[in-house]
């Protein structure tokens, strides 16, 4: 009987926590979709191209939020490639279907608000002792 009110309370407190952080999730929109162009028009940048590939096509915008790198891939595939060689020297990620900011942390969550998407943080070397 003890052990059963334990797993309870347990479990109260754990559905507890997990009320508090969905606070932040209700302001994140659906994730957008479409073209670099389109995403940038988003958030109100003007892409400068860098890259123009069929397989990826990649712009540094300048927005409000701050400068940041925007990405689209030709396949999910290749999107989860880049992003994860590219986590390899850190940084932060907002990621949608196809496409990725790259930015500062204040950045990507800034542009969250419009994009919608997923938030991945890189490799912090830093942390590693030599």
């Amino acid at each position: 009987m003890r052990l059963t009110r334990l797993t309870l309370g347990a479990a109260a407190l754990l559905a507890l926590a997990g009320c508090g952080s969905g606070g932040d999730t209700d302001a994140v929109p659906p994730t957008a979709t479409g073209s670099l162009e389109r995403l940038a028009a988003e958030v109100k940048c003007k892409p400068n191209m860098q890259t123009d590939a069929d397989e990826i096509r990649q712009a540094i915008c300048q927005s409000g939020d701050g400068r940041f790198i925007l990405a689209t891939f030709a396949t999910d595939r290749g999107q989860r490639e880049w992003i994860n060689d590219a986590k390899d020297y850190g940084g932060h990620y907002l990621v949608g279907r196809k496409w990725v900011a790259v930015g500062e942390d204040g950045v990507v969550k800034a542009l969250r608000t419009t994009l919608g998407g997923d938030l991945e943080t890189g490799t912090d070397h830093h942390a590693h002792s030599g």
